[in-house]
């Protein structure tokens, strides 16, 4: 199957996957998110949807009940693990692993926000070959 190039819309934050979670309080959410994890508001449409920036990605913050036990979480790449987990923690984050060091070569926290939604941050620490963990890419 052959993938044509998709068209551009400025309304659409960049990425191909755009998580979408829902928040009681779409504002207090992103300005949550901003201030802890350092992601920046792109377009806000009313007080129901905020659209956020990370990188070369999205995230949408949407008006809505948060559950009471997220059964989904999100995992954002970033460069310096130790630095942003000390923001982090330091804005109140709860700590849910702190940081580690995986044999796959990623060094990973995670935390949850202030509705329970978790949140693993990963920083590649070394190129490590899928064959060699018992893992086959495509299949």
């Amino acid at each position: 199957m052959l993938i044509a190039p998709m068209r551009t819309n400025r309304s659409m934050p960049p990425g191909v996957f755009i998580p979408e979670l829902a928040y009681t309080n779409v504002a207090e959410a992103a300005k949550w998110l901003c201030n802890t994890f350092g992601f920046s508001q792109r377009l806000r449409i009313g007080d129901h949807r905020i659209q956020l920036t990370f990188g070369g990605g999205s995230m949408v913050a949407v008006g809505g009940s948060s559950p009471s036990a997220p059964t989904q979480s999100v995992m954002v790449r970033i460069e310096n693990v130790d630095r942003h987990f000390e923001h982090v923690r330091k804005c109140g984050a709860k700590v849910v692993l702190p940081p580690e060091n995986y044999p796959f070569g990623e060094r990973q926290y995670t935390v949850e926000d202030f509705a329970g939604y978790r949140w693993t941050f990963s920083e590649s620490v070394s190129d490590v070959d899928p064959w060699h963990m018992g893992r086959h890419p495509r299949g």
